[in-house]
């Protein structure tokens, strides 16, 4: 027998003797599902769903629908693989973990119905309650929290605020759905409300400030009946029902009685995916938001409202830069490329189409020429704007090459950020090295290498990066039964990513220069953002 029909059978008595992790993440574009086995790297199946949030009424939305025949439509696709590649059914799994992008507001009544449209974290219409809330806290309450969106609702006298049972994110809801607990990762968690690093919990304090500040506005609102409750990676949390396993898998071939693990956030599972829950560690996740968590080794000195105090998945001290637009626009201009391609009569599929236009840029000049690009397609706190309006900018003299112009758009994608990680080098934040993940980075060599100039810091990328958080969530789905031996830390450590591959770019200095001129212009010109939103 060779080693590769060993390797194929003793995947597939895994997943017939349910030895599997599996990791389902709704990202924003894509709905994922990852199944890996006893030993986590080693992934056995993959499967997706393309999905797009609708502004309606001028917020930004998922409808519930969508949420469910999405997971069910990557499920599937995940069993369609598993079917292909083994030749098996699974019917159960050693445990499960749902994942999603943090934030947002999910509102139920008592009777587990639904009061409002969800409000995914792209919204930023919280702008009152956001400013109160960080004054009464004393701590940066950024647009996109889940206590930000439930006090605007306060504040602008929403007639479903008497109602109010329940609050929580997207993985909050899908997991409760599948098990029947209304629990949450204290990763997913501290993007709720602030948390208590050393109670694992939300803030006591200022849980009692909240409810003194709503008292005379909302009577009889109490926080703590309302948010999830918090649960720490390894904690178990709650199996799948009858009910659940009929939501993922319609066939009804899937099993009650898995254990899962708590839902994370995005970061959180970005944070596992790139072993980078240590101090001195930190990420970059991109897609469509991209945004920066660095653990933390002290307090920061002062509330800045660039950053956001968020927690690993274990619960320890993050500090997060977080920004509505990542790649969309990025993407879209490849699509553009590629439509010309086709009209032209030389058809590129998409990988292909990123992998031209992204060499292309190496060839750019190290502030790219003179030009801007602007990715805003939604509202942008940290660059001070309400609304997006992505634009391409340049002055006549600046060098409008193609090579230029997809460095711009590459820049692009991490002038925000850069502008926040400003602000914690300020505070005399250190990083031994970044770690990077998401489909920009599939392309070696290339978009790490511009995050490294953007940064000034090691950018390092490893075989994974492109799974992202769905894998996150199956690791952490598969930590369950070692976490009585082992912190998350150690476990990732030792058993994860003991023999893992890491590609690390030291910053170039020509790009280091290049990306601080780009970003002095990127700065200025964030005026003609401004003017652009008041008057488009």
């Amino acid at each position: 027998m060779s080693d590769t029909q060993h390797t194929t059978d003793a995947a597939r008595a895994a997943i017939l003797d349910g030895r599997t992790s599996l990791g389902i993440e709704f990202g924003s574009t894509r709905i994922k599902a990852c199944l890996v086995g006893e030993d986590p790297t080693q992934v056995l199946a993959v499967g997706s769903h393309e999905w797009e949030n609708e502004f309606v009424d001028r917020r930004w939305t998922y409808s519930l629908e969508s949420v469910w025949s999405g997971l069910q439509a990557a499920y599937a696709d995940l069993v369609a693989d598993v079917r292909r590649r083994y030749d098996a059914q699974p019917e159960t799994f050693g445990a499960i973990g749902v994942s999603a992008m943090m934030h947002g507001y999910l509102a139920f009544d008592a009777a587990d119905e639904l009061l409002v449209p969800f409000r995914t974290w792209r919204n930023t219409s919280t702008g009152p309650a956001a400013a109160e809330l960080s004054e009464r806290f004393g701590l940066n309450i950024p647009l996109r929290w889940s206590i930000a969106h439930l006090h605007q609702a306060v504040l602008d006298e929403e007639p479903h605020v008497p109602q109010l049972a329940f609050v929580t994110t997207l993985a909050g809801y899908v997991h409760w759905r599948l098990t029947g607990r209304k629990v949450l990762g204290v990763g997913d968690a501290s993007g709720m409300f602030p948390i208590d690093s050393a109670a694992n919990d939300y803030d006591a304090r200022l849980v009692e400030v909240f409810d003194g500040l709503v008292g005379d506005r909302a009577p009889g609102l109490q926080l703590t009946e309302l948010l999830p409750e918090v649960l720490p990676a390894g904690a178990p949390a709650g199996e799948l029902t009858a009910e659940g396993a009929a939501l993922l898998d319609p066939t009804g071939a899937l099993l009650p009685g898995v254990v899962l693990c708590p839902p994370e956030g995005d970061a959180g599972t970005g944070m596992v995916a790139t072993n980078s829950v240590a101090p001195r560690t930190g990420n970059v996740s991109a897609g469509t938001s991209i945004f920066a968590m660095v653990v933390l080794e002290r307090a920061l000195s002062h509330a800045h409202h660039e950053l956001d105090l968020v927690t690993t998945p274990a619960g320890d001290p993050v500090a997060m830069v977080h920004c509505n637009n990542g790649a969309s626009e990025l993407a879209a201009w490849a699509g553009l490329f590629a439509r010309f391609a086709a009209a032209s009569g030389a058809r590129v599929d998409n990988d292909a189409v990123f992998e031209v236009l992204f060499r292309e840029a190496l060839d750019g000049d190290a502030d790219a020429g003179g030009l801007l690009a602007y990715n805003q397609l939604a509202g942008e706190p940290i660059a001070g704007l309400e609304e997006g309006r992505p634009m391409v900018v340049r002055t006549p003299d600046s060098r409008l090459t193609l090579a230029n112009f997809m460095r711009a758009q590459l820049y692009g994608v991490y002038g925000t950020l850069a502008l926040g990680m400003r602000v914690l080098a300020s505070e005399g934040v250190e990083l031994d090295r970044m770690f990077a993940h998401g489909g920009i980075f599939r392309t070696a060599g290339v978009a790490q290498r511009f995050l490294a100039g953007a940064l000034d810091a090691p950018v390092a990328v490893g075989e994974t990066a492109s799974e992202g958080g769905a894998w996150g969530i199956a690791v952490l789905a598969s930590y369950l039964p070692s976490a009585g031996e082992l912190d998350l830390g150690a476990y990732l450590n030792d058993r994860v990513f003991a023999d893992a591959a890491f590609e690390t770019v030291e910053p170039d200095a020509a790009d280091v220069a290049g990306f601080a001129a780009f970003l002095d212009r990127y700065r200025d010109g964030l005026a003609a953002e401004a003017a652009a939103v008041q008057s488009i």
